[in-house]
């Protein structure tokens, strides 16, 4: 992308940000050629251009300019004006359809991108599950993203930036108004169905690590028709659960302002509130599991996760076992946590 293409996106996305902030209300197109030192005809071909790319913008002679609807998509044009971050998402990759964002990202914070960049995309077409499996990515509908990350953390305790993410996707489900719950080790739940995943991977030497991507997917608007019969009985949607469509753009700023608050926690005080916080939303603590790894099956109770978010299984012969990875059956799910 060019200079000049950069600085007409930049124009635009502070018109919408100026629009959007006002509400209902008009903005004179005199406030806003002060406010970017343009010329009022500046603005006005600003605000055709919008309207272009499907932005309904009322215009009235001596009141100026609002905001009326914005079009369903994830371009910066649509997330960089409801951003309150300082780093994540202030520097945004989109692609219409990517193979994986995970994938993208890990060659990006390879070739140098800084801490808090983002690759988000409309679909994947190759999109990544745990354990080699895919993340089903139908197009337009939901949120796929991947943040690159660069904190300064040991390798060992890379993993915890996993239960980080969960916490925060699981307020941010909960805020919008469903009853999220977490799974060990990368699920979200809305009912005992999957609405979330998460996917980290590292670049690390021995004593520090050099990059994370944190990939993130949520079924916002997906229908049940939407994913393969033997994925739709598993998997629930935002918009399923509140009975009503989701602003995506909305749900996605949202999510990156409460990641980015518990990522500065983490940072700051270590992984003690973060696993305090994950108890509370865990629909596997408590429960009685089946655990599948790659060398056994393991049945017991999960009673806790440890300081480095293991999860430890009591068995009915009373040991204690601690699981690092692995596929986790809750055979009587909870449904309900406290707010």
């Amino acid at each position: 992308m060019g200079a000049l293409e950069n600085a007409e996106r930049t124009q635009e996305e502070l018109i919408l940000g100026f629009l959007a902030d006002g509400r209902d209300e008009y903005t004179s197109g005199e406030a806003l050629s002060a406010k970017l030192g343009l010329s009022r005809t500046a603005v006005w071909k600003h605000v055709e251009s919008l309207r272009g790319k499907g932005y309904r913008i009322d215009a009235v002679p001596a009141r100026g300019y609002r905001l009326v609807d914005v079009p369903d998509r994830l371009t910066p044009l649509e997330l960089s004006p409801l951003l309150s971050t300082h780093h994540l998402g202030q520097s945004i990759h989109f692609h219409d359809t990517l193979p994986s964002t995970n994938q993208t990202a890990f060659k990006l914070a390879a070739e140098g991108a800084e801490h808090g960049e983002v690759v988000i995309t409309e679909q994947q077409t190759a999109g990544k599950g745990r354990r080699g499996r895919t993340w089903v990515s139908p197009k337009g509908l939901n949120l796929y993203f991947s943040a690159i990350l660069r904190p300064e953390l040991a390798p060992q305790h890379a993993p915890e930036l996993t239960l980080v993410a969960a916490v925060a996707l699981a307020e941010t489900l909960r805020e919008a108004g469903a009853d999220a719950l977490i799974k060990w080790p990368n699920d979200v739940q809305i009912d005992g169905r999957k609405v979330a995943g998460i996917l980290t991977e590292l670049s690390a030497e021995p004593e520090r690590v050099h990059f994370v991507v944190l990939g993130v997917g949520v079924n916002l608007n997906a229908g049940r028709e939407d994913f393969p019969p033997e994925v739709a009985p598993m998997a629930i949607s935002l918009s399923e659960a509140l009975g009503q469509r989701v602003n995506r753009a909305l749900f996605t700023t949202d999510l990156w302002g409460r990641l980015e608050e518990w990522l500065d926690l983490h940072h700051e005080v270590g992984f003690d509130p973060v696993r305090k916080r994950w108890k509370e939303l865990s629909s596997t603590l408590g429960q009685e599991v089946l655990v599948r790894t790659d060398r056994a099956e393991l049945r017991g109770v999960a009673e806790d996760i440890d300081e480095a978010g293991a999860l430890l299984v009591r068995t009915a012969e009373g040991s204690l076992q601690r699981v690092l990875a692995g596929d986790v059956e809750q055979l009587r799910p909870r449904v309900a946590a406290s707010r």
